[in-house]
């Protein structure tokens, strides 16, 4: 299999699965539910998209248009996980949150009629900034000891 995909989806399993990390000391509490949700830290998106970047950047240099194109991608991808899913998710909350002042308003005024929706709308669709920078740390040097022990691995076999 194409190594830099290995490691891109490699970095994207392990930061998930370190959202349950994170989630037990925030909250104290356990919960594997962690490993398929948005948002939280670190952030998977930057994770993937940090550890192939620098793994081509590291196998190719940082002059090869790979690596400028997953560095542009990169870059679009961090941009949207701290950016427009963020506010999307503060929009939800926002919308949860006059959903919940409607129903308490109807039941003071029973001529008024409201039906509630039976889900809300999810609200940690994206990433703080804090926690996009966390997983693009963590995708770094996933990648870049990704590409090393490859160029070690290639070495030996030659020798």
């Amino acid at each position: 299999m194409n190594r830099g995909i290995l490691t891109a989806l490699t970095a994207i399993g392990v930061a998930q699965a370190l959202k349950i990390v994170t989630y037990k000391r925030l909250t104290g509490k356990w919960d594997v539910k962690q490993v398929a949700t948005t948002g939280g830290m670190p952030s998977s998106h930057s994770a993937g998209v940090a550890a192939l970047t620098t793994y081509i950047a590291a196998n190719k240099g940082s002059r090869h248009p790979e690596t400028a194109l997953a560095t542009v991608f990169g870059v679009i991808v961090m941009y949207d996980a701290q950016g427009i899913r963020r506010h999307t998710g503060e929009i939800a909350k926002l919308v949860n949150d006059l959903e919940d002042n409607f129903a308490e308003i109807a039941l003071d005024f029973p001529s008024f009629e409201f039906v509630e929706r039976e889900k809300e709308l999810k609200e940690l669709l994206g990433h703080q900034p804090v926690e996009v920078l966390g997983g693009a740390i963590f995708g770094s040097v996933l990648g870049f000891i990704s590409a090393k022990f490859e160029n070690r691995e290639k070495k030996v076999s030659e020798s």
